[in-house]
């Protein structure tokens, strides 16, 4: 159960360090799905040796996800990095305030 808020007394909180998970995870998916689609319907002519089988073209959405992956996920965590209060403890955000506040468990 998580603990109220300690300036409003709210029951809507959500823990940050979850949220930084999540927050990394869909940066990751997103930024993937972004470079696989931009490499593979980028505008342009296709090379003559890859009409047929466009294996070249494969491994460049590849690459194209996995980098795109990895700035995702890097934006992903500074998104909710950002609002971790200094200090020991367990990180809570509320819902209602925005008050971002640590317990100690």
């Amino acid at each position: 159960m998580p603990p109220p808020c300690s300036r409003c007394v709210s029951q809507r909180v959500i823990n940050l360090e979850t949220a930084r998970k999540f927050g990394t995870a869909t940066g990751a998916l997103v930024g993937s799905l972004k470079g696989a689609y931009a490499a593979l319907y980028a505008p342009g002519r296709i090379p003559a040796s890859s009409a047929h089988f466009p294996l070249s073209r494969l491994a460049v959405a590849v690459m194209a996800a996995a980098s795109s992956g990895i700035a995702g996920a890097a934006a992903g965590h500074q998104m909710v990095q950002h609002l971790f209060p200094p200090g020991e403890g367990a990180p809570w955000l509320c819902l209602g305030c925005g008050h971002a506040f640590r317990v100690l468990d």
